[in-house]
């Protein structure tokens, strides 16, 4: 029987990451296991739902007179283009996920005060 080997998606690592770095703010900050179990649950949630984003496809109709090689240069530098801006928007989702899981971590322990 052959091994099999599983990797985590970039998005589960980031998502992983995520989570840790809340519960170990909220330790930090004497939380009880309740509200870091909460924060953890937010994060996932949020971050599912709006991950997704980063997801583009679209396709581009080139002129039938390019040549092989400039196509495959073209598909190159929009892909690197295309990488770049995902990347940048990542920072900017991520920091957005993070702001509003602590807001509803924070409305969370106003309603349990």
């Amino acid at each position: 029987m052959a091994t099999i080997l599983e990797f985590p998606s970039r998005q589960m690592l980031g998502l992983s990451f995520l989570e840790d770095q809340i519960r170990e703010l909220l330790a930090a900050k004497g939380a009880d296991e309740e509200l870091m179990e909460f924060a953890a649950v937010t994060v996932r949630d949020i971050y599912q739902r709006y991950a997704t984003a980063e997801n583009y496809s679209f396709s581009l109709e080139l002129p039938g007179d390019i040549s092989t090689a400039s196509t495959e240069q073209l598909q190159r530098d929009v892909q690197a283009g295309i990488e770049q801006v995902r990347a940048e928007n990542h920072a900017i989702i991520v920091r957005l996920i993070a702001e509003l899981t602590l807001a509803e971590v924070t409305r969370f322990q106003l309603q349990r005060d």
